[in-house]
């Protein structure tokens, strides 16, 4: 027994199906141009910076209008803490006079850009901006103010960054002192002001 069904008689052109059929077409149309827009949204997601990006390098604007005088920020730059302290007259002063106990007073290591190898190691005298890595084994050195009491540090101790794991002692532009587990000193990142107020950390155009 035959049951296959007979074909459908086609409609004359003009009939009820027109609308039907010019439908049809149109939700086709709209299909397709959500499927393009659909394959363009991750291409367009494939082209901004990826986490992996960043993490190897890209720049961090800082914004450094509410940093106090004596005041430290940190923020990261390439997976690592990066110290951004407004420095005082006071610990301007406090760089001088202690050359002689420093392990690269001069900074001749290269620890810095060429623009930070002076005595403040920094573009701003009052703006540091450092790698808050111990040049030891890694560790992550405090800041200590002069006068604090700090045990081991001594009543001469000026102010500056103290290591807690093996004892390193740097001070207020990240230079090592003589004698201490970390043989240089503290690396500082390129960086440059956008502004007075922000700073790009990890640019290597120099200002």
């Amino acid at each position: 027994m035959d049951t296959t069904l007979p074909a459908p008689a086609a409609l004359p052109q003009g009939t009820a199906d027109a609308p039907d059929r010019r439908g049809w077409l149109l939700a086709t149309g709209v299909a397709g141009g959500v499927a393009v827009l659909g394959s363009a949204v991750p291409l367009v997601g494939s082209l901004a910076p990826s986490e992996r990006a960043k993490a190897l390098g890209a720049a961090v604007e800082v914004d450094i209008a509410d940093l106090p005088p004596g005041g430290l920020k940190t923020v990261e730059w390439r997976g690592k803490p990066v110290w951004v302290m407004r420095r005082t007259p006071e610990m301007l002063a406090a760089l001088r006079g202690h050359e002689a106990a420093l392990a690269d007073p001069d900074s001749r290591r290269p620890q810095q850009p060429d623009f930070a190898r002076n005595a403040t190691r920094s573009l701003r005298d009052e703006v540091f901006v450092a790698v808050g890595i111990c040049t030891h084994l890694g560790c992550s050195p405090t800041a200590v103010a002069a006068g604090s009491g700090h045990p081991g540090l001594g009543e001469g101790w000026a102010g500056g960054f103290f290591c807690p794991c093996h004892g390193s002692t740097f001070d207020l532009a990240g230079r090592v002192f003589r004698n201490k587990p970390a043989p240089t000193n503290l690396e500082v990142p390129p960086h440059r002001y956008l502004s007075a107020t922000r700073l790009l950390i990890g640019d290597e155009q120099d200002s």
